[in-house]
């Protein structure tokens, strides 16, 4: 619709730093050069440091997220990737399993800002990926920026994940619920 607008949100600010882990699929690479510009700038305006990992399609994206959690100390995440319909259902396949699988991850905890395209061609993805139009790599760092944010407010120092040890249970004296 012509002379629509969308209300973009003002980034959070942050009191501790903040590292966030920018995954692409280099697939198309162009797209993904104009995604990752525009991911980095908008972290760079909110004082983020970011590491950039590829592989190689869309499919491969959450499961690095899923390492990267596992194996690292990243506060957030951000998916890059653009996937352009085909003449097979392989397209429907890439595009509903990569995002189930990132919906899961963010399901979990993780603050994923999701920036895989899911276009008709090669033209639409390229508005979508430009840092000058539609800048989605931006609003997905932006997306992950405000996750991070929400999760470092709502977070608690003393609720765990699993189990604690009775050593540090002794140590902080009788719980009350």
């Amino acid at each position: 619709m012509a002379g629509q607008s969308h209300y973009i949100m003002p980034l959070p600010t942050f009191e501790k730093p903040v590292k966030v882990l920018i995954v692409a699929s280099p697939y198309y690479k162009d797209l993904s050069d104009h995604q990752i510009a525009g991911a980095t700038a908008e972290l760079k305006k909110a004082g983020a440091t970011w590491d950039i990992v590829e592989v190689p399609g869309a499919l491969e994206i959450p499961t690095a997220i899923g390492i990267g959690e596992r194996m690292s100390n990243f506060d957030g995440y951000v998916a890059l990737g653009s996937v352009i319909r085909g003449e097979t259902t392989h397209y429907d396949t890439v595009c509903n399993d990569s995002s189930r699988a990132i919906q899961l991850l963010g399901l979990q905890g993780l603050c994923i800002g999701n920036g895989i395209l899911t276009v008709e061609n090669y033209d639409q993805a390229l508005v979508r990926a430009d840092p000058a139009q539609q800048n989605k790599g931006g609003g997905a760092a932006a997306a992950a920026l405000h996750l991070i944010a929400l999760s470092r407010k709502w977070g608690r120092p003393d609720k765990g994940v699993g189990f604690t040890s009775e050593i540090l249970l002794a140590s902080k004296g009788p719980t009350t619920a």
